[in-house]
């Protein structure tokens, strides 16, 4: 089977032959899920699947993988009858460079490292000692750590475990959430110039990084 995370839910879908196209997997989403084909993204291992007559064997698609379905919000049509107003000329962009990609990647992972790994830290750590009934009244997304928190805790320093916050499957939903949309927005920065190795290099690394916080947060989670 794989398995197909959406939202809180978890799907499981027999594995497709290695030669079905993305499309097809795609349209069987699309079906269960009564969404339209083209209002979700499907992201594995770190990438988002774009190229729907790629077979599944080119994303590595094999048993036990894992795909996030991202989206899905239908856009109400307009009405025929309604005048829409003609919107304002963009304004004039910068030119991208190798260096604001460089930055915007940084960025993106200095946002993650102090605003994410502190508290997927927090959550693995309590998963342990969490009592069997407490998940359906513990709720409340823990709050915040203070910003100087280092972004690669040291488990071994922790001494105060009944002070981190109760895991939730409504917190593990959204770390998980939060965490797929970096690897989105990351995905999202086009590499205009073909020599620019630095950011690619930069935004692999990124994706790695961010993904490697994803499978430890799902991990632990699996396995509490």
């Amino acid at each position: 089977m794989i398995r197909v995370k959406w939202g809180r839910d978890v799907l499981h879908f027999p594995v497709p032959p290695p030669n079905t196209p993305l499309g097809k997997l795609r349209a069987d989403l699309a079906e269960y899920t009564h969404l339209p084909p083209t209002s979700f993204k499907l992201i594995h291992a770190g990438a988002v699947m774009k190229d729907d007559s790629a077979p599944l064997s080119a994303y590595k698609i094999r048993e036990n993988s894992t795909i996030a379905l991202i989206g899905g919000h239908l856009i109400p049509e307009t009405p025929s009858t309604i005048t829409v107003p003609r919107p304002a000329p963009p304004k004039q962009k910068a030119p991208q460079t190798e260096e604001s990609t460089v930055s915007a990647i940084r960025a993106e992972l200095d946002r993650v490292r102090s605003t994410l790994v502190p508290d997927v830290h927090a959550f693995v750590i309590a998963l342990p000692h969490l009592h069997p009934a407490a998940e359906s009244t513990t709720l409340a997304a823990p709050s915040m750590p203070a910003s100087g928190t280092s972004p690669t805790p040291d488990i071994s320093s922790t001494s105060d475990l009944s002070s981190s916050p109760k895991p939730s499957s409504l917190e593990h939903t959204r770390l998980s959430e939060l965490l797929l949309q970096s690897l989105l927005r990351l995905d999202a920065l086009h590499m205009s110039g073909a020599d620019w190795p630095e950011a690619r290099q930069q935004r692999k690394a990124a994706v790695r990084e961010v993904q490697g916080i994803l499978d430890r947060l799902d991990g632990a989670w699996a396995a509490r």
